[in-house]
């Protein structure tokens, strides 16, 4: 859990209170201490809408742009509904202005963990699926979108000028490596895959 904000006051009422609910809390001044000290964690960002040389909003651009995506939730004690509209397209969890009440913001950060847990397990699905589809070999490869064309053994092989046991053996090494259990499966992860 990250704080940043640069009133040293609201850093420490701030971690007071998540501390008080057993969730432990780095806060930061600036954005730079920020992304020097930040781990790469189940997290979420409390980010003050105006910093010292900085906007809250441009910063949470940039980490988008950087590719560092973590739940964020926005504080302010001069928020508009443009402002908070313009947060909540750019991804952001909620936009509160203060003063608001505490059970607001440990609700905001329960729903900003799980949303971040979510994706962290999405995103390591992603990377093992991936990590199978490369140890497919070339053929394998080849195989793959005749397999979710609905094609069978013989009409492979024919395609491929392949033995009918060959294209067996492909399909059988396609389905065992994608960890496929049929091929409804394989189509769905043709899917993920963006193959088709």
């Amino acid at each position: 859990m990250y704080i940043i904000d640069d009133d040293a006051d609201v850093r420490e009422a701030l971690e007071s209170l998540l501390q008080s609910v057993g969730l432990e809390s780095k806060s930061f001044s600036s954005t730079q201490d920020f992304l020097r000290n930040r781990s790469d964690i189940v997290s979420c960002l409390i980010l003050d809408v105006r910093l010292f040389g900085a906007s809250g909003l441009d910063f949470q651009l940039k980490l988008t742009q950087a590719g560092i995506d973590i739940p964020v939730i926005f504080i302010t004690g001069h928020g508009d509904m443009r402002m908070s509209v313009g947060a909540m397209k750019a991804g952001a969890v909620h936009f509160l202005t203060k003063p608001f009440r505490e059970q607001d913001l440990l609700d905001a950060v329960q729903e900003a963990l799980a949303r971040d847990r979510t994706r962290r397990t999405k995103a390591a699905q992603w990377q093992g699926l991936k990590a199978r589809y490369e140890s497919l070999s070339e053929r394998e490869r080849e195989v793959f979108p005749l397999v979710t064309a609905g094609l069978q053994n013989k009409q492979i092989a024919h395609k491929m000028q392949l033995a009918e046991v060959t294209a067996k053996v492909h399909r059988g090494n396609l389905m065992r490596k994608l960890q496929a259990r049929g091929v409804a499966e394989l189509v769905k992860i043709a899917g993920a895959l963006g193959i088709g």
